[in-house]
C-alpha cells in the first residue's frame, strides 16, 4: 500500500483549494499543471499556474519542491528531522515601463508578504522586439520548509496570492 509523503499531502491540499477557486468559485482559471520527478537528483517539483478570471496580464504559479534528503528523512524517520517541502510563488507578466512597474510590483508584494519574503524580479526581453516590452518573472521564496502543521494556513496563503495577482494586474 502506498503511503503518501508530506510532499504529496501538501500538494493535494494546494490542488484542492486552487481547483475549488477555479471550478466552484470562478475566481481563477488554472492554465498549467506539472508534477515532475527528477531521477538524476531524486527530487520532486510540483507547479500549478493560473490567471484570475477575466484577467490576462498576470500568471501566478505555486511551486512545491522536495529533495531526496527530505524524502529520506521522512521515510527513515530520522531523529530531529521535520519533514516538509520548499515553497516558491511566482508571478509572470509583461511590462513596458521597467522602472515604474518593477518598483510598483516590489512595493505591492512587500506590503502583502512582509519583510521575510523578499520579491526577486528577473527581466527578459527578445532582441529586436520593436514594442519595448519585457517579461517579468517575480519570485517569492519562503525561507523555511512547509510542513503538514502549516496545511491549515494554505487557504490564507492562497488569499494573499490572489490579492497579489489582483494588485499586480492593476499596474499593468
Amino acid at each position: 500500500m502506498f503511503h503518501p509523503t508530506v510532499f504529496d499531502n501538501i500538494k493535494i491540499a494546494f490542488e484542492n483549494q486552487i481547483y475549488d477557486y477555479d471550478n466552484l468559485d470562478g475566481i481563477l482559471i488554472v492554465t498549467d499543471r506539472a508534477d515532475l520527478l527528477n531521477l538524476a537528483l531524486m527530487s520532486r517539483e510540483f507547479s500549478l499556474s493560473f490567471r484570475l478570471a477575466g484577467s490576462s496580464n498576470v500568471t501566478s504559479q505555486v511551486v512545491l519542491l522536495s529533495s531526496v534528503k527530505e524524502l529520506s528523512d521522512e521515510i527513515l524517520e530520522t531523529p530531529g528531522s521535520d519533514p516538509g517541502c520548499g515553497l516558491v510563488l511566482r508571478f509572470y507578466m509583461e511590462i513596458r515601463n521597467v522602472d515604474v512597474q518593477c518598483a510598483a510590483a516590489q512595493r505591492i508584494l512587500s506590503s502583502i508578504w512582509g519583510p521575510d519574503v523578499q520579491p526577486v524580479q528577473s527581466l527578459t526581453y527578445r532582441y529586436g522586439q520593436e514594442d519595448g516590452t519585457c517579461n517579468n518573472c517575480i519570485e517569492l521564496k519562503f525561507n523555511r520548509q512547509i510542513t503538514e502543521e502549516q496545511m491549515e494556513d494554505i487557504p490564507h496563503l492562497l488569499e494573499f496570492l490572489v490579492q497579489s495577482a489582483e494588485e499586480l494586474e492593476d499596474i499593468y
